[in-house]
């Protein structure tokens, strides 16, 4: 598996060793050894995953805590343009976002680390993320930052986003919790 940092603190990119055969591809995207070495944990509380069409835009999302989580994102169908943005207000890299392209061919996966918001452009006709998170969900903390207000260039301007992300506060706005 080839690991690497990103530039936001505790971000991580994971790349497994896709073994293709006449069969399809298998991929390990987990293993507790491995990400030790890297510092990721590996204790989760609920894995789920989302599908999404092509111009579909999800996020900007996080908990806030105590119900705050870090989770491993894994796509394993279509291709995302994945994006990260540092909310915990004592990083260096506060308010800053990081992208990243996930490839499910290729079985790709980011660490996301407690304190940062996720989302995510649908590139291909759909995509298939896999989510394994560290806390249960709690509606009452899950919240976001809206998607068009920390500077990210997105592939569209115009993105299929839900009511809820559309109404989500502007980072300008944003008061961090974290």
């Amino acid at each position: 598996m080839e690991i690497a940092s990103g530039k936001i603190p505790g971000v991580r990119r994971l790349r497994p060793e896709a073994r293709p055969d006449r069969r399809g591809r298998f991929a390990k995207i987990m293993q507790q050894d491995v990400f030790s070495e890297y510092g990721i944990p590996t204790r989760f509380a609920e894995q789920y995953y989302s599908v999404s069409e092509s111009n579909v835009l999800r996020g900007l999302h996080f908990q806030t805590p105590p119900h705050d989580h870090y989770k491993l994102v894994t796509c394993v169908e279509g291709e995302v343009f994945d994006v990260i943005v540092d909310l915990r207000k004592d990083s260096t890299h506060y308010g800053r976002h990081e992208i990243f392209d996930l490839d499910g061919a290729r079985g790709d996966s980011l660490f996301v680390p407690s304190g940062c918001a996720h989302g995510f452009y649908v590139r291909s006709e759909s995509a298939t993320l896999l989510y394994n998170v560290s806390t249960v969900h709690e509606p009452s903390h899950d919240t976001g930052i809206r998607w068009d207000s920390v500077g990210v260039s997105w592939p569209s301007p115009n993105p299929v986003v839900s009511e809820r992300d559309a109404e989500l506060v502007a980072f300008g706005k944003f008061n961090t919790p974290f």
